[in-house]
């Protein structure tokens, strides 16, 4: 199987104030294993809300989301937990972590979780940070890191569990431009280094530009 995420015919729609708005309006979209796609658009164009319908995040969505070869919507809510998190990783524009761990701990935890043994989540969450710079700064909590080597650690717990699809919503939207490049330049490197596939949804055409194929959401379909 050579594609890691399949979507056909993807709608999203909202009613406010007595209105339909149609955010998603039959969006087609296929990312190939190990293929990095940015997926581009301003703000208020639909892209989180496309993460949100692919990452199984949020329920009201119609059309097909296959990943890793399954199909979501034949999938109840455990199932849809269990590809979440056998198959995903994910990246938001704020890092998430958890404040009273250490970097280290917020890479191992979901490795635990995932069902990894200790000894062996502790070596993969060294080897990722060190990978990523912060292999002296392995026993910090995030209120000791810079915005930056924060965002690392939520790169390092996204491929934590080697997932076959990352998402990433706009992953270096709370830094400013140098750092972003940093970021971005690690996040592409470990990413194609694991094997895995993602889905990088980002104003910054710059940024964009260094992802393998870039799509555009456009009025609700990809253009």
């Amino acid at each position: 199987m050579n594609e890691v995420l399949s979507v056909r015919d993807l709608r999203r729609s909202f009613v406010q104030g007595g209105q339909t708005i149609e955010v998603l309006r039959g969006v087609d979209l296929h990312v190939a294993r190990g293929e990095i796609v940015a997926l581009v658009g301003p703000s208020g164009s639909g892209k989180s809300t496309m993460l949100q319908a692919v990452g199984l995040l949020e329920g009201g969505f119609e059309g097909s989301i296959r990943i890793a070869g399954e199909e979501a919507a034949k999938l109840d809510n455990d199932g849809r937990t269990r590809l979440r998190r056998d198959a995903m990783g994910f990246v938001y524009q704020f890092h998430h972590l958890l404040p009273d761990f250490t970097a280290a701990e917020n890479v191992v935890l979901p490795q635990l979780i995932h069902g990894a043994d200790r000894a062996p989540a502790e070596a993969r969450a060294a080897a990722l940070l060190t990978t990523l710079g912060l292999g002296h700064r392995l026993t910090h909590k995030p209120a000791q890191l810079s915005g930056g080597e924060q965002q690392r650690v939520a790169v390092a717990r996204a491929l934590a569990n080697r997932p076959a699809l990352v998402l990433a919503d706009e992953p270096t939207g709370n830094l400013d431009e140098a750092t972003a490049d940093i970021v971005l330049a690690e996040f592409l490197r470990l990413v194609r280094g694991e094997g895995s596939s993602a889905l990088v949804a980002t104003h910054n055409e710059r940024l964009a530009g260094r992802m393998d194929r870039v799509v555009r959401l456009h009025d609700g379909v990809l253009v």
